[in-house]
């Protein structure tokens, strides 16, 4: 039932944004442009972007990390929470 209010707000959205026409949306074009393209959100995105790389490859070696501690010297495959792991006497 999340998608209702998604639709009521994107219907709300088309309105207002048919009501106030293609000057109002050239306007608000222009000034997004003005704020992307100014030097210092140019620097603070290039350091965000260099910060979520750094974050992505940390993520990566600690997932790398936990594989391999888990490997076949681990203790075989997990089991489901609750449930016995299997041990082979036919039960």
């Amino acid at each position: 039932m999340k998608i209702i209010p998604f639709l009521l707000g994107a219907g709300v959205g088309y309105v207002l944004g048919a009501r106030a026409g293609r000057e109002r949306y050239e306007q608000i074009a222009r000034a997004y442009r003005q704020v992307a393209d100014h030097p210092s959100v140019q620097g603070a995105a290039g350091v965000a972007r260099a910060k979520a790389g750094e974050a992505v490859q940390t993520g990566v070696a600690m997932a790398r990390e936990k594989v391999a501690s888990s490997g076949p010297s681990g203790g075989g495959q997990p089991s489901a929470p609750g449930r016995a792991a299997a041990n082979g006497n036919g039960r």
